[in-house]
Order: C-alpha cells, then structure tokens, then sequence
C-alpha cells in the first residue's frame, strides 16, 4: 500500500482529525499489522486483576475498552467496504455507549477478546489490502458526514492508539 494522507476538508468529518493524526506517520497496513502486535500485546498483559477495574464511575474496564475497538473497527470496515463498491452510499451511525452497555465484555476471557480482536483485525487488513488504490478515494455518507475509504482505515488505526494511550495513562 503505498502512504498517502487523507484531506480532512474532502475525505472525513474534523472530530476524526485526532485519530488519523496518531496513525499517519506509517502507511495503512503498517499501521494495521504493527498495530494488532502492539495491541495485543499490552492486553495480553494486563494483569487479571486489572482486566475489570474501572478508574472511575462510568468509565470502561479494559475489556470493555478492547471490545469497543473490535465494534469499531467493524463498523468503520464496514463503511470502507460499503463505500468502495457502491455509489453515493448514506450509513446511519451507531451509538457507541449503547453498544458498550450491550457487549458484557467482562463476562468473557481477556484470550477470547484478543482472538476475536486479531480475528477482526486480519479481515481489515485483507480488505484495505484488496480495495485499489484509486477506490481508496471514494466517499460516502457516515453518521452525516462524508468519509472515504481510506480515510475509514487511518481512522481504525489511530482510534485503536487512542484507546491503547487510555489503557496505558489510567489503567496501568
């Protein structure tokens, strides 16, 4: 893949401005591969412990935080894919908390979120590697403001770094 970087006035909304700038110092499928190591790696190591601890009231716990990067992830895959094959596609948003309080990701094994986190992460991978670089560039609608394809995955990149400073800041 080569290393282009996306325009925030033609390819994303402003807000997503904060996870491409931690992603964009490396190509996409750097950022995606080196990416699941470094992840998976720190939650492999979180104590147990510490797995369910939140910092404070309302906040997530670690696996909370790992499987809100798995949803994402999915859901910014699939506007990617959505958005290289069809036409001025239009994609409602997702409420991130209601997910999170669906998820009972602390009724599950910290080894069964990072399967299913390397799993997620290997099909995005394969897919930003099989879109052309020419249909990187096409854009949609998401939550009510234009997105490109690979703009969807410097966001998937630099939103797992986000929440991997979170990790590192208030829970380790």
């Amino acid at each position: 893949m080569s290393h282009q970087t996306p325009n925030v006035t033609e390819e994303y909304y402003e807000y997503y401005q904060q996870y491409i700038d931690l992603a964009i110092h490396r190509p996409l499928d750097r950022a995606l591969i080196e990416g699941m190591e470094e992840t998976a790696a720190l939650f492999k190591s979180i104590p147990e412990e510490k797995q369910e601890y939140s910092y404070a009231p309302n906040k997530w716990t670690p696996k909370d935080i790992l499987l809100h990067i798995i949803d994402c992830e999915r859901v910014f895959a699939h506007r990617a894919l959505w958005f290289a094959r069809t036409e001025n596609a239009v994609i409602q948003g997702f409420e991130q908390d209601e997910f999170a309080n669906n998820s009972k990701a602390n009724s599950r094994t910290m080894d069964s979120l990072l399967e299913e986190f390397k799993s997620v992460r290997k099909a995005s991978i394969t897919l930003f590697e099989s879109i052309a670089e020419e249909d990187r560039l096409r854009k949609g609608e998401a939550s009510g403001h234009i997105l490109s394809v690979r703009a969807a995955g410097y966001i998937i990149a630099g939103h797992e770094v986000h929440h991997i400073n979170v990790i590192k800041d208030r829970y380790l």
